[in-house]
């Protein structure tokens, strides 16, 4: 009786890790951004970040209770998009438009296709684009480092503007701001998205943890330095500035909407550094990296079905 056959269907490998517990060390991964977003750019970077958070929460709660859904809040999904988002937005945007943003994210591109595990695309991406095609200029306006100690705001251009103008020799190269600068983040950009040296640190926990396979952003981070290095486009430049690291790491290695093969994992990142150097240096926007994750989210589930291994013993159909 003790040696008894148990057939059961799958999962027959289960672990103690939990979507709470993968989001808690996301949190975690996440703070030492916020940390320097606070420094950089004031106690406003704390109040935006606070706001998308409380929203996301909120909504969450409010469409799970009108529909009748188990209550999902306590996974942290729902913080975990609102810091993502929060960091995908300027320091100086108008918090009713963060409340949008985080109506937009939660409601519309998370629980209206299933919530948590059905969504298509990231949903802090989505709101975010739905933000700057909506506020173009708000969401263009970026303020200098250290502003907030300023008797007004202080605006400059990102260093992703500057390369183009330096490139066709508008602008002396002198313009763009050293590497120091970009690891530091005392350069214009959302207020999550311009500290490399605390993305790089989250990055490494997570990878250290086994939350993300380093596959995905590895390959992003690779083919946007060949590219660039090839088109002579400042290539260190263009991957400290911008969104890449926090899209990288944060967003195109997101369990719902990237692939679970490794080389599918390999071919999302590879297919996300080429749309992100296309719309970078040709297109008419100065960065590309949400378009590019969400365009490659699209892809995802063909990816996975192109990549998937044979069952052991299995036959390939014709």
């Amino acid at each position: 009786m003790e040696n008894k056959l148990i057939v059961s269907s799958s999962p027959h490998l289960k672990s103690d890790i939990s979507t709470a517990g993968v989001m808690r060390d996301v949190i975690i991964a996440l703070i030492p951004t916020l940390v320097a977003a606070v420094i950089l750019f004031g106690f406003r970077a704390l109040v935006v970040t606070a706001t998308c958070v409380l929203f996301c929460i909120v909504f969450e709660y409010l469409f799970n209770r009108i529909t009748k859904r188990e209550q999902t809040v306590g996974d942290f999904s729902a913080i975990v998009t609102g810091i993502l988002l929060a960091f995908n937005l300027p320091v100086t945007l108008p918090l009713w438009m963060c409340v949008i943003g985080s109506f937009v994210s939660i409601v519309i591109a998370k629980q209206l296709f299933g919530g948590l595990g059905q969504n298509f695309a990231n949903p802090a991406l989505v709101g975010r684009i739905v933000l700057m095609i909506s506020f173009a200029t708000q969401m263009s306006t970026w303020a200098v480092p250290f502003y907030y100690r300023q008797p007004e705001i202080v605006t400059s251009a990102t260093p992703l503007a500057v390369i183009p103008q330096v490139m066709n020799g508008e602008l002396p190269a002198q313009n763009l701001p050293g590497l120091p600068d970009l690891l530091l983040g005392t350069t214009g950009g959302c207020l999550g998205e311009t500290c490399a040296v605390t993305l790089i640190l989250g990055g490494i926990y997570l990878v250290a943890r086994k939350v993300i396979s380093p596959a995905a952003p590895l390959a992003f981070i690779g083919t946007v330095f060949v590219f660039t290095a090839l088109m002579g486009a400042y290539p260190l430049h263009q991957i400290l500035s911008g969104g890449l690291l926090l899209g990288a790491i944060f967003m195109a290695t997101d369990y719902t909407t990237t692939p679970v093969t490794f080389w599918g994992k390999i071919i999302f990142g590879i297919g996300c550094g080429l749309i992100t150097c296309l719309i970078r240096l040709f297109g008419s926007f100065a960065e590309g990296v949400s378009f590019s994750i969400i365009l490659m989210n699209i892809l995802t589930p063909y990816i996975d079905q192109w990549t998937r291994s044979k069952p052991f013993g299995g036959v390939k159909t014709a």
